[in-house]
């Protein structure tokens, strides 16, 4: 395999639609969805939700590093300023330890077919590089330390302290009970 980045846009949104269908929406329906503002629409059905998302897409107000096997979509890094994802976990706790990062990492997600190829690793290096071109800055993430044991894919929507380690980001305390605080600066 030889991945591509690209970013989400209208004109990928058919692809990342593909995947995520393919998932059921991933993870009960959220479409990549619980850190963006909150919406009347967002979790009331599947369909209000994907169009809720589709919105924010077409709007340039959802921002992701989709990683494609040839013209197939099969991972995906969130990213976005502070004001596009709000709503991340432990939010007072996060904001009162830390300046404001120009960027966060929300959300990593790869197809069930391609794991345990380190598309997550991929698909956050594709997020670095988007950003770069958007002007960079801080960028923070907020990964799950897995403490070196095995965690389920289910709990791994942040990723894995290890590859936010492996991209050059650096551990800036604990964040709730297993996630923790991660900044590297582009």
């Amino acid at each position: 395999m030889n991945p591509s980045i690209r970013a989400l846009n209208a004109e990928t949104w058919g692809e990342f639609e593909r995947l995520v269908e393919k998932h059921n929406g991933i993870w009960g329906g959220c479409w990549c969805t619980a850190f963006h503002p909150k919406s009347p629409d967002r979790g009331k059905s599947a369909e209000l939700t994907k169009l809720y998302k589709k919105r924010l897409v077409t709007e340039d107000k959802a921002h992701a590093a989709l990683i494609y096997d040839g013209d197939i979509c099969v991972a995906w890094c969130q990213f976005g300023p502070p004001h596009e994802l709000p709503n991340i976990y432990h939010k007072k706790e996060v904001e009162s330890k830390m300046t404001m990062p120009d960027w966060r990492i929300t959300c990593i997600f790869v197809d069930k077919d391609y794991r345990k190829k380190d598309l997550s690793f991929v698909a956050l290096n594709g997020a670095m590089v988007l950003i770069g071109k958007l002007g960079g800055r801080i960028v923070e993430g907020y990964p799950q330390d897995t403490q070196g044991k095995k965690i389920s894919n289910s709990f791994l929507y942040n990723g894995a302290k290890q590859i936010f380690e492996r991209a050059g980001f650096e551990y800036e305390g604990k964040k709730g009970k297993n996630h923790c605080i991660m900044r590297t600066v582009i």
